[in-house]
């Protein structure tokens, strides 16, 4: 949280300095909403029930919309995009897509809570619904992503065995159904040198470098501006999204900025370990185990899939580095001992 707290000055610091201030405040103002909203969370939510209740609140209202997304794929054979909400963060099919595969995990996470088999099985249907609608959004990032998470996936899960049938399911019976231009999109992946979008994204990686090095602060909240793609054009000047949250961070806010937001990762992802291995100890806190385990998994997604897509202030994966944080602190606080390790009953702020 500290280096999270750490970005947070220093995004103000490179928007105040960047290329143009006034035309980037609604997007600062937009980010920092989000990060202040992560601090909130962080000093309001203390038990199981509250971190439970979070869980739920957060993957759930995203598997609604990604179950959506599915039904619609498998009701019309992958043949047209599946797109996020309009005026969301997740509008675009690509960051939509992504946000369904950072979504998979938690959900198992969820599943084996359940205390029965129907529940289980139900939410079997709803993971692969959201591996549908990922599929159907025709995101070629997205699919680099799903691979990462489908190996961590069955990796890191206690049950190996659901895992393979599902991945069997996807395999089988999902891919099998995309039609003949889906696949054809995603051949591209090994095509890029001939592929305009693919170059033009790299072209704008190269702008952001070269920016970055010119800027100590990088060019604000946003350095897609037309000065900078005629000084800094390799191959283009068109402007274009960086599709990438590291070159996204790097042009945005120099590598000051870009290190502070790979330590925020780093040290989630090294957190969830250490919380992996301290909930193993007791009975109490297995459920600490599973989320940390599956949290590691959508943190893996996040980043892969990232590397190709400009979602560096989306709010899910902030959203789970503040499960894993307070997970972490229920456990090593002993909050059974005081609360009791049942999430249906209700506790203040344990001691």
């Amino acid at each position: 949280m500290w280096w999270l707290l750490l970005f947070f000055i220093w995004i103000t610091l490179s928007w105040l300095f960047g290329f143009d201030p006034s035309g980037d405040y609604a997007m600062w103002d937009r980010v920092m909403k989000i990060y202040l909203m992560t601090f909130v969370t962080l000093m309001l939510l203390h038990s199981k029930l509250h971190i439970m209740a979070y869980v739920w609140v957060t993957i759930g209202s995203l598997a609604l919309l990604a179950s959506k997304g599915g039904l619609f794929t498998l009701l019309n054979a992958g043949n047209y995009r599946v797109w996020g909400p309009a005026g969301s963060f997740i509008e675009d099919n690509n960051h939509f897509a992504l946000a369904a595969i950072v979504t998979v995990p938690m959900l198992h996470f969820l599943q084996i809570q359940l205390p029965k088999r129907w529940m289980r099985h139900g939410m079997s249907i709803v993971m692969l619904l959201t591996v549908a609608a990922a599929l159907g959004s025709h995101s070629r990032g997205a699919l680099l992503a799903l691979g990462a998470m489908g190996a961590a996936f069955w990796w890191h899960s206690s049950r190996k065995g659901l895992i393979t049938l599902l991945l069997i399911v996807v395999a089988l019976a999902l891919l099998p159904m995309m039609p003949e231009h889906w696949w054809v999109r995603m051949a591209t992946i090994q095509e890029f040198q001939e592929d305009a979008s693919a170059m033009g994204r790299i072209n704008a990686w190269y702008v952001a470098w070269d920016v970055a090095t010119t800027n100590f602060f990088g060019a604000g909240m946003s350095y897609q501006h037309q000065y900078y793609y005629d000084l800094y054009g390799r191959w283009e000047t068109i402007i274009r999204a960086a599709h990438s949250i590291y070159f996204q961070i790097l042009g945005n806010h120099g590598f000051v900025g870009l290190i502070l937001f790979l330590m925020i990762w780093i040290t989630s992802y090294t957190t969830a370990n250490k919380l992996q291995k301290e909930s193993a100890e007791q009975p109490e806190t297995k459920w600490a185990g599973d989320l940390s385990a599956m949290a590691k998994v959508s943190l893996i997604g996040y980043l892969v899939g990232g590397a190709f897509l400009s979602m560096p202030y989306f709010d899910l994966p902030y959203n789970i580095m503040v499960m894993i944080v307070l997970t972490r602190q229920w456990v090593l606080r002993r909050s059974w001992e005081t609360v009791g390790s049942d999430p249906r009953v209700p506790a203040g702020r344990p001691s």
